[in-house]
């Protein structure tokens, strides 16, 4: 007997009220940071250079645990260097920890506007301190998931979508899906719905940018060939369309992040 796997998403009453906005998080505060929080994580692993399926993974594991625990108790900069630590290891693509939090160090200070020409001393306390708070991080992590750590992503599903609707040559449709399911992970959507859904998501705000229409084949609409509900691509879409909207300044980044070590030390 076989055991399909599957990504745990949010419950309805997770969706309602986050454990953050239980602790006074306005929505729009709790969802920059976690914005932020997935942007280290893709800029992190860049600089790193790792594979995106490593950092996608650490995105959606960084998404999931704040819907099991407050942005009060837990900073953003540990759980995603936490997040991306796990992930690389899921992913056997394991990053040695100074440069993980060298790198960890140079993004946040360059959002502080701060002195990067000196790198971080390997053997200073910052360092040491710094690499505790990983260990705690990916532990906390492992712990509030349960150890529920297995994240299907829907790249592989999409070019096969793509595939089956005769758009797999065309490099744009490609190129721009793929840019989609990219961004989405600075949202919560891969924790909201099902990676078929945000395959499908991907694919309709590409060729509605594009203005291609999509094909009906075998007498279905093209969604129904994917067995997903039109409304909730619809949904993922909006989803992922927002982050276009959202500008956030290193200034404001900076902002937001000493807001929230205001918070934690509350």
């Amino acid at each position: 007997m076989s055991v399909t796997l599957s990504n745990p998403l949010a419950s309805l009453e997770q969706l309602e009220t986050t454990v953050s906005r239980k602790d006074g998080f306005s929505e729009k505060y709790e969802e920059d940071l976690r914005f932020v929080g997935a942007e280290l994580i893709q800029s992190a692993g860049i600089l790193l250079k790792l594979p995106q399926v490593a950092m996608a993974t650490a995105q959606v594991l960084f998404q999931r645990f704040y819907y099991m625990a407050s942005l009060k108790e837990y900073d953003i900069m540990d759980i995603s260097m936490g997040a991306l630590f796990l992930a690389s290891k899921l992913e056997e693509h394991t990053v040695r920890m100074t440069y993980l939090i060298t790198v960890y160090d140079l993004l946040v200070r360059k959002i502080h506007n701060k002195s990067i020409k000196i790198p971080l001393d390997a053997f200073s306390q910052k360092a040491y301190d710094m690499k505790h708070r990983v260990i705690r991080a990916e532990m906390e992590i492992l712990r509030k998931l349960g150890f529920m750590v297995y994240v299907q992503l829907p790249y592989n599903l999409m070019i096969n979508y793509l595939r089956i609707l005769g758009l797999e040559d065309n490099t744009e449709v490609t190129r721009r899906a793929w840019n989609y399911l990219n961004d989405g992970l600075r949202t919560t959507v891969y924790v909201t719905h099902k990676p078929p859904t945000i395959a499908c998501a991907a694919i309709y705000l590409t060729c509605r940018v594009l203005k291609i229409a999509l094909p009906c084949e075998f007498g279905k609409e093209w969604w129904l060939l994917f067995d997903v509900d039109l409304v909730n691509v619809k949904n993922a879409a909006a989803h992922i369309n927002r982050i276009y909207f959202k500008h956030l300044t290193n200034e404001k980044k900076s902002e937001l992040l000493d807001y929230l070590l205001e918070r934690n030390n509350e």
